[in-house]
């Protein structure tokens, strides 16, 4: 790869892809296709057409830089490329980045978690489901594999452990991965957890419903749990959330089976407005002690996947509303999305919003430079 571009760490982990098409078929090199892609993403666009636009709109510029010396690569360039591009060696490429950055950035949180890809999917065909990793306390993602179908995510769950460094970090996975085999691996890596129990263990989540039940009716010094509380008051709204935590566990018939096993967690949910009034209880293991206030926030942390990556992708990047589903192109551009998100989300200077940074991106040079940290190719 040449120019700014081979500056630039994501670009220079990218450059390692192999080129899905015959030689002949190269007009565009895949520098082009790769930096266009990413930098017309950046600038709000979120799909090929989009990217051809962008290219088309920006080509005098990008030739001054040395990328698109051929002109702009047209749609279905794009659509190609990423249809026969191989997932797993662009997916290789955005992980060594990922966690490249992410030791720059420190954090010791990871939480685990799936979602679909609405529009990927049709009558014949099922909806693309991806398993991500996403490092809570820097809202980066670390990596993110697609899997068989919801519902069917612990094989995936495994697969994306193994090739994440999670040794001291503490990872949070929601019911899907709470499984002796995925805690043992966890503990093998070297890392801790909190997970989230439903019925799919039925006597675990039977036992610790039970016990918090009866611990609720007594002090917490008297049913030999820490406790944590907090309220917050904001717009007609209000939330109570509750925290009971025990290590004293002689009594769980199923605390040698789960390794490291170091405490049970109830967290309860209380929120009022006056639309309407709720309350939600949910049960974790964990094998943290029982400190309910660290407690309190690694089950926060986890949420952060929702708020800050998936509802990003939905509504920022549009990713529900995709119908890309030639070849590789879904799971594909899904990897893009979740690079130019990292490269948003890492961006500590802006205290806008994502969907801001973009138009910011569209309109400014310098700030798109930024973003990729190649802005010194304005002097160069």
């Amino acid at each position: 790869m040449e120019g700014f571009i081979h500056s630039s760490s994501i670009m220079m982990h990218f450059s390692k892809l192999p080129d899905p098409r015959k030689a002949r078929n190269q007009l565009d090199s895949l520098h082009d296709i790769i930096s266009t892609s990413i930098l017309a993403m950046l600038c709000g666009q979120d799909d090929y057409m989009g990217f051809s636009l962008w290219t088309q709109m920006n080509l005098d510029w990008l030739q001054s830089v040395n990328i698109c010396k051929y002109g702009a690569p047209s749609h279905d360039t794009y659509e190609r490329f990423f249809a026969f591009l191989n997932p797993h060696s662009f997916r290789t490429c955005f992980m060594q980045w990922t966690q490249s950055i992410a030791q720059a950035f420190g954090g010791d949180s990871i939480a685990i978690d799936g979602k679909t890809l609405c529009g990927s999917g049709n009558k014949t065909i099922d909806p693309i489901h991806m398993v991500s990793a996403f490092a809570s306390e820097q809202s980066l993602v670390l990596g993110h594999l697609k899997c068989s179908g919801k519902g069917k995510e612990l094989e995936t769950i495994q697969s994306l452990l193994t090739i994440l460094n999670i040794k001291g970090v503490f990872v949070t996975i929601d019911a899907a991965g709470c499984h002796k085999i995925v805690v043992e691996q966890i503990c093998s890596q070297g890392g801790d957890y909190v997970i989230a129990l439903k019925g799919n263990q039925g006597h675990l989540h039977a036992e610790a419903h039970n016990f918090f039940e009866q611990a609720q009716n007594v002090i917490p010094e008297e049913a030999s749990c820490d406790y944590w509380r907090s309220e917050k008051c904001t717009r007609g709204r209000s939330e109570i959330r509750e925290v009971w935590a025990t290590e004293k566990l002689d009594w769980l018939p199923q605390r040698q089976i789960w390794k490291k096993l170091h405490s049970l967690i109830c967290v309860k949910v209380q929120k009022k407005s006056q639309e309407r009034n709720s309350c939600e209880i949910r049960y974790f293991i964990s094998s943290l002690p029982a400190n309910t206030e660290r407690l309190a926030k690694e089950v926060r942390n986890h949420w952060s996947i929702e708020n800050k990556l998936h509802w990003q992708l939905d509504v920022n990047f549009r990713e529900d509303l995709s119908r890309v589903r030639k070849g590789n192109g879904a799971e594909n551009l899904s990897i893009a999305r979740r690079a130019t998100l990292n490269l948003l989300q890492k961006d500590k200077t802006s205290k806008v919003s994502l969907r801001k940074r973009r138009f910011i991106a569209s309109c400014r040079k310098d700030y798109l430079l930024d973003l990729v940290n190649a802005k010194e190719i304005l002097h160069a």
